[in-house]
């Protein structure tokens, strides 16, 4: 088997619209057409042809923390990354610098799914 990319990751919520205002006004993501399924949601373009869903109606506690289940988002500077979320208000952890020179921030959405802000090293 080939995998080619990441196509999408997707994450229960169990306020869509709340998540949907963490992710368009903190993270900045672009919100794109989702098509017409029979559960809330909603869909956003995290790069080229990779895309984060947001899927209502979670019920189940999230488990987790920086080192547990995450999903990672590359940025082109840690520092104005860390400076948008000081700006915002937004709780997080780091930046700290990996032992490969890559540099990274841990933040939570509203649910509680962590997500790893990342800048690799040249």
């Amino acid at each position: 088997m080939q995998i080619l990319q990441l196509n999408h990751v997707a994450i229960h919520v169990a306020d869509v619209e709340r998540s949907c205002a963490f992710y368009r006004d903190v993270l900045g993501l672009e919100q794109i057409p989702r098509p017409a399924f029979s559960f809330p949601g909603a869909w956003f373009r995290l790069g080229p042809d990779q895309e984060l869903h947001i899927i209502g109606e979670r019920t189940e506690e999230i488990s987790g923390g920086p080192r547990g289940n995450h999903f990672a988002l590359r940025v082109p500077s840690i520092r104005e990354a860390e400076r948008r979320l000081r700006e915002k208000g937004i709780a997080f952890h780091g930046p700290w610098q990996r032992p490969d020179g890559a540099w990274q921030i841990f933040l939570a959405d509203p649910d509680g799914h962590y997500i790893e802000l990342c800048e690799l090293p040249e």
